[in-house]
């Protein structure tokens, strides 16, 4: 069965991948069928247990548009065509509409336009793409239906059922200046939520930030259920990272301590993500940038589980340092914030 992920459109490859990430952390057995601008469209089957029943993908779904914050909707798909308006209509009318609702259901159709991809009008293609649904004998009703259906049209026109919605709005109250401590230059809540989709922490996984700032990170990972530990070189910080997590979590830990110097065993932590400083700070208690780095990516190796992930944000490059302390570079994405800032980020494995 095809689902869709209309994506937010904020990176070209980010929000992509936090779909594909969040699907194997729910143990989606898929295939990508199409990925258009900005729209996934993936192939879910049965997985290892031949379990495939639409209830059981619909709770996926569900558990999924909890974890993401780069995406907007996901979509039961009813097909996917050409953008022109009377291929349009012909594939509404020709789609098993019974998948996506029953008998006693009312619905909307809304149509999306995804940049200059088509100009095709919305409302009148969502007025006639709803005429050929209440000819198969439903109700509409504009304004509290059962059911709605979606035309999203970018390359191609992808047309199906709304599954499950992120809900976008809970990461702008978790923004930086909301919170009690704020600290200029910190990651924004859906860019730290994405990370932490990157690095598949579940829920009851031990998730440590080694540079954890004023927790940003922490306070995605914990709203995941994960068991979030963090470590700041600053008193000062560590005292603003706690208010910011005692006003959204009930259990966490903080250090003071230095990264290059973690306080734990071998092998303890499932999951890490880290915006180091990069020279930023004023307090770096280290002999030299590149000593922090070094020393602090070995550490990283030391504390995580084999075969975990950590995600490691910079400003410029240190995969060396990363392949030094022993990870593998699955995957770099640059992601440009202003003129002279652009951020890399590693998502590194320990094999």
């Amino acid at each position: 069965m095809l689902y869709a992920f209309e994506l937010s459109g904020e990176h070209e490859d980010l929000p992509r991948a936090e779909v594909l990430a969040c699907l194997d952390i729910v143990g989606a057995v898929y295939s990508e069928h199409a990925f258009f601008d900005q729209c996934l469209v993936v192939d879910i089957g049965e997985d290892e247990d031949n379990n495939s029943s639409d209830e059981l993908i619909e709770k996926m779904m569900e558990w999924v548009a909890e974890r993401l914050s780069f995406s907007h909707y996901i979509l039961k798909v009813a097909g996917i065509c050409d953008t022109d308006i009377d291929t349009i209509i012909e594939m509404a009318e020709n789609s098993d509409i019974d998948k996506h609702i029953v008998t006693g259901e009312t619905y909307v159709v809304r149509a999306k336009r995804i940049k200059h991809h088509t100009r095709i009008h919305g409302a009148n293609l969502e007025g006639r793409v709803g005429g050929s649904i209440y000819r198969k004998g439903y109700s509409a009703n504009m304004k509290n239906p059962d059911v709605e259906f979606r035309l999203i049209l970018t390359e191609r026109c992808v047309f199906g059922s709304i599954l499950a919605s992120i809900d976008r709005s809970a990461y702008e109250t978790r923004s930086p200046q909301k919170k009690p401590f704020f600290y200029p230059g910190v990651l924004m809540p859906r860019m730290a939520r994405a990370l932490v989709n990157f690095s598949k922490a579940r829920d009851g996984d031990v998730f440590l930030d080694p540079f954890c700032g004023t927790a940003g990170i922490l306070v995605e990972a914990g709203l995941i259920g994960a068991d979030v530990m963090g470590l700041d070189v600053q008193e000062k910080i560590i005292g603003g990272a706690q208010m910011n997590l005692e006003a959204f979590l009930p259990d966490h830990s903080l250090f003071v301590g230095d990264a290059c110097r973690l306080p734990l065993v071998n092998e303890c932590v499932d999951a890490i993500v880290t915006d180091p400083p990069y020279g930023r700070s004023a307090a770096i208690k280290a002999e030299s940038l590149n000593h922090l780095y070094a020393h602090s990516f070995a550490e990283m190796y030391r504390v995580l589980k084999s075969g975990k992930i950590a995600v490691v944000v910079s400003e410029q490059p240190v995969d060396g340092f990363a392949c030094d302390a022993g990870f593998v570079v699955k995957e770099t994405y640059l992601q440009k914030v202003h003129k002279s800032l652009t951020r890399i980020i590693l998502v590194l494995f320990k094999e």
